[in-house]
């Protein structure tokens, strides 16, 4: 059964109570807000503090110097209480009181007699004499017979008015708990938004400082030993004591070690600064990593300076915020997700390809289908393969680098076209030289020629080349030997035919035309522009740019075809490892710290949406 509405005087007796108490306003006080609230209520509320918040709205008030008797009086609630106050007095005596004769109130001694119609009002019959002597009377009975339709009339179309009149009051009342309701979950969002970016700013903060306390242990322990070797020689050189002869040996040993490698510099920190917004937009702000400048770089020495054109030239910063990011994976077995994602290559048709080698598969990812797919798992002879890295060529199939267990290095043709039931085909695989070290792949399409690095030897005196093949296993050309490559991990072949090989131990590009000429080298080791830590994955676009996966520095940059630096892809990727470039410009990096797969798409492209799917095929 539906409850009843509250009545007239109820509403009202509604919309005169102070919703601290609940009684009627006693002395009403009105709030900077404009909620009204009891004198005394208010007083308990502010206490000694002098500043308290509205109950109804929470905002701040602070009292004036006579406190809370120094607010504004609501005089028309206090009117309005008063008059509901005094009817509640005359109804509850008229209860309690016997019905009295009708008195006049020109003269309280006398009844009323009769009503006169010229003045439509009741008269005694002393006002009669007075006053109505020549006027039309008649009695009270029947006057008041013929006049109660009309004063009920009135008292009805009164009374609606009022009803209307509460009705507006409602709605107030409900559209101001809607607004409070309303302000608190704002309120809330913003404090959950504001706690979020205090996340992102201190795991920000406290990676910056991981960064610090690193390069303070790598650099104390240097400082350390060449120290120790110093004091030892000098101390015994200044006491006259041959011993020094002795320790020259080990002296220049450690001297040497320390020669050619360029001095220490700052990394470049990343703190998170937080952007305001100036559009009309109902946002915060946005939290981004914001680079500064390093330190001035030291003038590398020779074996790390950069040949050919000036390579350490650009805008520091310029396109880090130009690309948006969509990230997927995760370390597991499952279709959507990678352990050692540590090769990646992108058809015309957009499709990526990634060398998920911890799964001995070869995973897929379609951008316009948003759906995934793999192959199986690689066999050979009753050995799983574990893929390293892979290359399309232009009749859009795989050629694959990979090794088993027992250090067994395949290289093989990879059909992707099937369906995406991707097939390891072993009539199109040959068998490379043990070495025990990742391989890069890539494929020259107008020679028709599938490019191999090789490292040989131990750490730290490895040496890398490039092996150039046939597609039926016959080596054509070896390429790099004479340049000292140490570990070269990652190559490409650009839309000229030249060969770039990124070298993990020398910290540098090497650039080869395609007849296996030396043209250039670039990089060098350090965090500054131009320079690189352990460069993986390399790739080119269309304008011949080349784009580096810098792998200690934890960032991906961009250099033109000449090596000279153009500006940072991104500076927030753990351990970057295999890069490629998509046909509108994406940018596709895989971390093998997280084992995910990220696409940095340009701003002016709409980003793809990554989400679950079927497999493909």
């Amino acid at each position: 059964m539906a409850a009843a509405s509250p009545s007239l005087g109820e509403q009202i007796r509604e919309e005169l109570s102070c919703s601290v108490c609940l009684e009627l306003f006693t002395r009403p006080k009105v709030l900077p807000c404009g909620h009204t609230f009891c004198q005394d209520c208010l007083q308990k509320l502010s206490g000694k503090e002098g500043t308290f918040q509205c109950p109804t709205c929470r905002l701040q008030v602070k009292l004036p110097s006579k406190g809370v008797a120094g607010l504004a009086d609501s005089c028309i609630v206090a009117n309005m209480c008063e008059r509901l106050q005094n009817q509640a007095r005359l109804t509850e005596g008229v209860r309690e009181q016997p019905q009295s004769r009708n008195r006049c109130s020109l003269h309280p001694f006398e009844d009323i007699k009769v009503y006169c119609k010229e003045c439509q009002i009741p008269v005694c019959e002393q006002c009669l004499e007075e006053a109505h002597d020549d006027h039309r009377t008649t009695t009270i009975k029947k006057a008041a017979q013929e006049r109660r339709s009309t004063v009920q009339a009135l008292i009805n179309e009164g009374r609606k008015i009022l009803e209307n009149y509460c009705r507006f009051l409602t709605d107030l009342r409900e559209k101001e708990k809607a607004l409070n309701e309303q302000k608190q979950q704002t309120d809330n969002n913003i404090i959950q938004t504001y706690n979020t970016f205090l996340s992102e700013v201190e795991q920000n903060h406290t990676k910056n400082l991981d960064r610090i306390q690193k390069d303070r242990t790598r650099v104390l322990a240097d400082v350390n030993e060449l120290s120790a070797a110093c004091d030892r020689a000098e101390q015994d050189m200044e006491q006259g004591k041959v011993g020094f002869l002795s320790q020259e040996l080990i002296l220049e040993t450690v001297v040497e070690k320390y020669r050619d490698n360029p001095e220490p510099t700052p990394f470049q920190t990343q703190p998170a600064v937080f952007q305001p917004t100036d559009t009309l937009v109902s946002l915060l702000g946005h939290v981004t990593v914001q680079s500064f400048p390093s330190a001035p770089i030291p003038a590398a020495s020779s074996n790390g300076a950069a040949e050919g054109t000036g390579h350490h030239h650009g805008n520091s910063g310029q396109g880090e915020n130009q690309y948006q990011r969509v990230t997927f994976g995760g370390r597991g077995d499952g279709t959507e997700m990678f352990d050692n994602p540590s090769g990646v290559t992108v058809s015309k048709e957009g499709e990526i390809f990634v060398a998920d080698s911890g799964n001995q598969r070869i995973k897929v990812l379609n951008l316009q289908r948003a759906c995934y797919g793999q192959s199986p798992k690689f066999e050979s002879n009753g050995q799983y393969i574990n893929p390293d890295n892979l290359a399309m060529n232009g009749k859009e199939n795989l050629w694959v680098v990979g090794r088993t267990k027992y250090d067994a290095s395949f290289t093989g043709h990879l059909n992707a076209k099937w369906s995406y039931n991707m097939v390891w085909l072993s009539y199109n695989m040959f068998e490379l030289q043990k070495t025990g070290w990742i391989r890069g792949v890539a494929m020259d399409i107008k020679r028709n020629h599938v490019l191999i690095t090789q490292t040989t030897g131990d750490w730290p005196k490895r040496n890398g080349e490039v092996q150039v093949f046939q597609l039926n296993g016959k080596l054509v050309m070896v390429v790099g030997q004479q340049q000292g490559m140490k570990y070269p991990q990652y190559i490409t072949v650009d839309g000229e035919g030249n060969i770039l090989v990124s070298d993990y131990d020398n910290h540098c590009i090497y650039v080869y035309n395609q007849d296996g000429e030396f043209l250039f080298k670039f990089g060098g080791e350090g965090s500054g522009e131009g320079q690189l830590k352990h460069p993986r994955g390399i790739c080119t676009d269309k304008a011949g740019n080349i784009i580096v996966a810098d792998r200690g520095n934890s960032r991906v940059e961009m250099f033109d075809k000449t090596g000279k630096f153009l500006k940072h892809i991104t500076m927030d990727v753990e351990e970057p490892k295999a890069v490629a470039v998509a046909a509108q410009g994406q940018v596709v990096v895989t971390d093998d710290s997280n084992h995910t797969v990220s696409i940095f798409t340009p701003k002016t492209v709409s980003a793809p949406v990554v989400t679950s799917g079927d497999f493909l095929g």
